[in-house]
């Protein structure tokens, strides 16, 4: 008999206690961070003479890294949740071989959340632009631990991240309500700030380390759902 759908609550409160006791989960996301900052100083160098025309292709090449530093976090993390130990050495030699696949499933992820802003900006939809870009949120919650964890092709990774949203809907949507709540902690962090240099190091850094919580849940949840979303 199919189970009824499961909202496992307690592993956003478990995925915070062992995010403290495997902070090396942060060594690729910080990494990503100073790669990010590093493309943000580029783009406004090589692209002021011009208008600052492109600058967005390195915003989204460094949102790019860091998703693909978050698939590498997802593999930790889900070696943590399964027991078989929680090194950053450990998920970097499993994740090596999956870069090619992490990082296809993160362009397809930017893509489709940037279409749907795209389409939302160009046709005047006002606040409908931004449900759009939420429900695209929605379905590809597991874009990247379809990648990382579930063996998927970078290819195929957005159409298993949307079986496995069918699989249990009410579990996907909560956690993108964690996902964009949270995505909206550095930016208020910067605010507090006056802008310059300071304040998007800070933007990075928290972002390095939201990053690092988020595959706690998320790697538990899409293990949780990846083998019945095919039945």
């Amino acid at each position: 008999m199919r189970r009824a759908p499961q909202i496992d609550i307690a592993a956003y409160g478990q995925g915070v206690v062992h995010f403290l006791k495997h902070l090396s989960i942060l060594a690729g996301t910080l990494c990503a961070g100073a790669i990010a900052l590093l493309l943000d100083y580029l783009g406004q160098t090589m692209t002021d003479p011009i208008g600052n025309v492109g600058a967005g292709i390195y915003s989204a090449v460094g949102q790019i890294v860091f998703l693909c530093a978050f698939g590498v976090a997802i593999v930790q993390a889900n070696n943590v949740w399964r027991g078989r130990g929680g090194s950053f050495a450990q998920a970097w030699q499993e994740s090596r071989g999956k870069l090619g696949n992490i990082a296809l499933a993160a362009i397809g992820f930017t893509f489709v959340i940037w279409i749907a802003a795209y389409i939302g900006a160009t046709l005047g939809l006002g606040p409908l632009s931004l449900v759009l870009q939420i429900i695209a949120t929605f379905f590809l919650i597991y874009t990247i631990p379809a990648a990382a964890i579930g063996g998927v092709p970078g290819g195929m990774a957005l159409s298993a991240s949307i079986r496995a949203v069918r699989a249990n809907p009410a579990s996907a949507a909560v956690l993108t309500i964690v996902w964009l709540l949270l995505e909206q902690v550095p930016n208020l962090a910067a605010l507090s700030l006056p802008s310059g240099e300071f304040a998007n190091v800070l933007n990075v850094v928290v972002q390095a380390i939201l990053f690092g919580y988020l595959a706690f849940p998320v790697a538990k949840q899409y293990d949780d759902v990846a083998f019945r979303a095919y039945w």
